[in-house]
């Protein structure tokens, strides 16, 4: 059997994910062949990976992310459980890269055995086939009124024999006693497999922070593996849209003499936010989340991103006042974006019995199309061209379809010849996310999108290479990990597996027996 680690967090958005990512860029480049893992997932931001069979699945953004710090390409095995919430109830099940049921708390109960054992089976298979493989927990380990029947995180690493180490947020304060607290509210025996903490985004003088190191260390029994700084540069495939903040990265000096300035509006149930990522890496493009209507009658383009509940963010567009302030930026002539869900409500109108169950409803009429939601889910990855013959990429998951209408124009053609999306004036839709990291495509709609918006100082950078950007964010992790971790104690954990003889520490998880 391989070797292995979980990385556990205090809290969701901890670090587990950028973390686990540089852990596992750091093994690669030291030459292991190594994989990541999530048993299960809970977030809207998704990828398509293509098996040998052709078939299109669904895994976590995140874990594809890990994948390429692996050097690999990603697979339906790193995450066989996705969970992605349609609404504070409810979320689609999908499983082993396939949608298989809708669930709400109560009734994920009895289908939880079924996931575990999958996730089980897929952990044991993917440390048959890899040298080590570093699995990434969800939420916090300590989430008391989960533990029964936990898969993803202690659960795992009890079924599993690994240890663990717990990453807290230094950022959101408190990190000393939610690293302590997440310890003593785990049983003894998920308590054994618990060898460390790594403190995460740390801004300051590490000398004033180092007694309280040793201080943590005496109270649990369990060494602090490492402090991470604060990076900026750390913002690429945020598995939670609530990471970004307001602003996406930070936007370099424009080329030309104007910048762009891009407002994403931030549904409720906002799916593939990432879509927005690579026009922040270009140079003088400004890309704001917003909710606030005033900032997109500022902006010169607006996005309307993917929605996992696009019928319930319409009714929310219209209720906040922003679905009046798109429309009227798009009468203003300048540039309206609708990706997947967004695209889908720039039409005439929405015909959907599956997933909101409404039946139909008005679209904002922006695009003279209508869109009928399907049973099966589009999940693939296409390629093609824009205009001119630029090439494009993405991928889709999307139930709805174009099922009456004619687009003024189509956006892109997939490889086929056959259209895909629409274009009406400055409108633009297309059912395709990640187009925008096909540097050529991306610089064509930005050239176009700024002589709409008026920007004609503005000039796109030729030279931006999303593909690139991204792998130095990942090589960013893995120095990270290098330069401020203990990567022999790391290395000792992945190979040896937890210490014998950690302390417990009281009280324990409740109900459990006290030692």
């Amino acid at each position: 059997m391989s070797g292995g680690l979980l990385v556990a967090g205090t809290t969701s958005d901890a670090g587990k994910s950028v973390l686990t990512a540089g852990i596992c860029r750091w093994l690669h480049r030291s030459g292991v062949k190594v994989a990541p893992f999530k048993a299960q997932n809970m977030s809207n931001n998704s990828m398509v990976v293509v098996g040998a069979d052709g078939r299109g699945g669904e895994i976590g953004r995140a874990q594809a992310m890990q994948a390429a710090a692996c050097g690999i390409a990603p697979d339906i095995r790193f995450n066989p459980v996705l969970l992605k919430p349609g609404s504070d109830l409810s979320s689609q099940v999908v499983l082993l890269g396939e949608a298989i049921d809708t669930v709400t708390a109560g009734n994920y109960r009895s289908l939880r055995p079924r996931l575990a054992e999958t996730a089980f089976a897929t952990l044991a298979e993917l440390r048959a086939e890899y040298d080590v493989v570093i699995c990434e927990g969800a939420g916090s380990p300590a989430e008391i009124n989960l533990r029964d029947g936990d898969f993803v995180n202690m659960g795992l690493a009890r079924r599993a024999g690994l240890p663990a180490v717990v990453v807290g947020d230094i950022d959101r304060g408190g990190v000393f006693a939610a690293l302590f607290g997440t310890v003593a509210l785990l049983s003894p025996e998920d308590q054994a497999l618990v060898s460390g903490f790594v403190i995460n985004k740390f801004r300051g003088d590490l000398g004033l922070l180092r007694p309280g190191l040793d201080m943590i260390t005496a109270a649990a029994g369990r060494p602090v593996l490492g402090v991470l700084p604060f990076d900026q540069d750390i913002w690429l495939d945020a598995e939670d849209s609530l990471a970004y903040g307001r602003m996406l990265g930070r936007p370099g000096t424009p080329r030309g003499s104007e910048w762009l300035r891009v407002a994403v509006v931030r549904l409720p149930r906002i799916s593939n936010a990432t879509d927005a990522e690579a026009l922040a890496t270009e140079p003088g493009v400004q890309v704001r989340l917003t909710v606030e209507p005033a900032e997109i009658a500022d902006a010169d383009v607006v996005v309307l991103p993917g929605s996992k509940a696009t019928v319930s963010d319409l009714a929310w567009l219209r209720q906040t006042g922003l679905a009046d302030a798109v429309s009227v930026h798009a009468a203003a002539g300048k540039p309206l974006v609708g990706i997947c869900g967004g695209y889908q409500m720039l039409t005439d109108a929405i015909h959907d019995d599956v997933e909101s169950r409404r039946g139909t409803v008005p679209g904002l009429g922006l695009l003279p199309l209508e869109i009928t939601f399907g049973e099966r889910k589009t999940l693939a990855r296409p390629h093609g061209t824009a205009a001119e013959g630029v090439p494009v990429g993405g991928y889709e998951i999307h139930h709805g379809y174009v099922s009456r209408g004619e687009a003024p124009q189509p956006l892109l053609h997939y490889s086929d010849g056959t259209p895909e999306g629409a274009v009406s004036g400055a409108v633009y839709g297309t059912h395709w996310h990640g187009a925008f990291e096909s540097d050529e495509f991306r610089r064509w709609f930005l050239t176009r999108a700024a002589q709409q918006a008026g920007r004609h100082g503005f000039a796109v950078a030729p030279d931006t290479r999303f593909a690139a950007v991204r792998e130095r964010a990942l090589d960013t992790l893995g120095d990270l990990v290098e330069e401020h971790l203990d990567t022999e104690a790391l290395w000792r954990l992945i190979e040896d597996g937890p210490p014998t003889g950690l302390p417990f520490v009281p009280p324990g998880a409740p109900g459990a027996p006290l030692r």
